[in-house]
């Protein structure tokens, strides 16, 4: 078998790195920290001026028409640059109603996506949620009308759209909601790695009649995010064990390296273990994702992975860096920020265990082991 990436995923990904060394050296991302922006938005314009807003938006709609595996090349650069821009959220939400959109969604939303004239983003921190979801809708003859709130939506204060979950006579199924409507009330914050984001809130919210998904949107949509969460966490962790082995390598102790010594050497073995073992699981969900298999169970598998990783790397990554680590004029903490965001955004190792164990308890399709069927849910 030939695990290489293709010459133009290799392409796409140092396109990516080249864009994002411009506009994210420390130095940069110090000043942003402090600027008090939403996200770094001249890097985002030049993000559309590349076309990696859209990598995954099929080609019928003016977008790149690539797969899962360019575009989690290309985020696993965004997480090892701490690139703060919405770009998985944005054409994630695109590349869904290119799929399972309406005809006159596609004709005026999706078409201000990939111009870049309208920002999209997601809300999908319900599903990963043990409360369950938090939005109601219930149609009438002005069209769909929502109530509740969505926590935490990424980028949520600058977004013109965002998909939300809602329920709908017991099932939860995915609206495109226009944000600027009567009835939407948003309340802005920043996420432990200075990402915007929102607390979204409906009262009544009309937000129109050809705004509901296809059934199938929320299982395709909630897989694909936790991959692109997954690449984040590869990237950032990547960087963190490459940094972390520049700095014990130089720290000297009782006149040997640090990273000489027996305790610190194994620390690192874990973190770099613990990184493979995220990098492999994701790589398979990438895969059947792109080969349109079923891929539920790789998907709670990584995001549990991801949980994990976040928080075994960060946190030996700050031990190691001892005091230094948390001097905030040291660009090491930035890292920690990142991992715990993302940690957060996946659910935590608790609760994705649990969604994985429902999982199996439910299924005996898992797809990898020779002797059961495969899963053909997707």
């Amino acid at each position: 078998m030939d695990f290489q990436l293709t010459e133009d995923q290799r392409a796409y990904a140092a396109t990516a790195h080249d864009v994002f060394a411009d506009y994210c050296s420390d130095e940069q991302m110090q000043r942003f920290d402090k600027s008090g922006l939403p996200f770094q938005q001249d890097l985002w314009q030049q993000c559309i001026a590349t076309g990696l807003h859209t990598m995954i938006v099929p080609e019928v709609e003016d977008g790149l028409g690539l797969g899962m595996a360019e575009l989690i090349n290309v985020l696993e650069e965004q997480g090892q640059a701490l690139a703060l821009v919405p770009l998985w959220e944005h054409q994630l939400a695109a590349a869904a109603l290119a799929d399972f959109g309406t005809p006159g969604l596609r004709r005026d939303v999706l078409a201000a996506a990939v111009a870049g004239t309208a920002l999209l983003t997601v809300a999908l921190a319900s599903v990963a949620s043990p409360q369950g979801h938090t939005l109601r809708a219930e149609t009438n003859d002005s069209g769909w009308v929502l109530n509740g709130h969505a926590t935490a939506v990424p980028f949520g204060g600058s977004a013109t759209h965002a998909l939300v979950v809602a329920e709908v006579e017991g099932a939860a199924r995915i609206f495109l909601a226009d944000l600027s409507v009567a009835g939407v009330r948003r309340i802005t914050g920043v996420s432990q790695r200075h990402e915007q984001i929102a607390d979204v809130f409906f009262d009544n919210a009309l937000i129109g009649t050809d705004v509901l998904l296809a059934e199938s949107a929320l299982r395709w949509l909630e897989s694909r995010a936790i991959a692109c969460l997954a690449a984040l966490q590869v990237g950032v962790s990547v960087q963190q064990l490459t940094r972390t082995v520049q700095y014990v390598s130089e720290r000297k102790q009782f006149g040997r390296p640090i990273g000489t010594f027996q305790l610190v050497a194994g620390q690192m073995a874990d973190g770099h273990i613990a990184l493979e073992a995220l990098r492999t699981s994701l790589w398979q969900l990438t895969y059947r994702l792109d080969a349109g298999v079923g891929a539920m169970p790789q998907a709670y598998a990584t995001r549990y992975l991801a949980c994990e990783a976040a928080h075994r790397i960060g946190h030996m990554a700050q031990h190691v860096h001892g005091g230094i680590g948390v001097d905030t004029s040291f660009p090491i903490h930035r890292f920690l920020f990142w991992s715990r965001a993302l940690g957060v955004a996946l659910g935590g190792t608790e609760c994705n265990l649990a969604k994985l164990g429902d999982w199996l308890a439910d299924h005996d399709l898992l797809g990898w082991k020779y002797d059961l069927a495969e899963d053909k849910t997707f």
